[in-house]
């Protein structure tokens, strides 16, 4: 799955760059929106047919979106459970590093000392 996930990436990287570019460097081709209601032709978009960069533009957007949709397939998580656990054990390290660290520099100023369980001794 690594090798599949790195592959994806290098093509999504390069589809974005190569669409980028193929969008800059396309000229203005109508009127715009206004060319839409403004009639002219039979078709609803205008008269003109796609040219090779607009062609192409097309192709790199849809090799966006697949490796898009790939790379989010690749590295969903499995179970939401295992993030949940991950966090809670990692909260649960630190709450116990930081009662160490409470007990280990109080101990010789104070007579209160913190357990696990969250209890205050005296």
């Amino acid at each position: 799955m690594a090798i599949l996930s790195i592959l994806l990436l290098v093509i999504f990287v390069i589809a974005c760059l190569l669409l980028v570019l193929m969008v800059l460097v396309q000229n203005e081709q109508g009127e715009g929106i206004g060319g839409i209601f403004g009639g002219g032709s039979s078709t609803p978009f205008g008269s003109r047919s796609g040219n090779v960069l607009t062609k192409f533009t097309s192709i790199l957007a849809a090799v966006f979106l697949l490796t898009s949709f790939g790379l989010a397939w690749v590295n969903k998580t499995s179970d939401k459970s295992d993030i949940l656990g991950a966090a809670y054990k990692q909260q649960n390290s630190e709450k116990t590093e930081l009662i160490e660290w409470w007990n280990s520099t109080n101990t010789t100023t104070s007579n209160i000392e913190i357990d696990s369980k969250d209890s205050v001794k005296e």
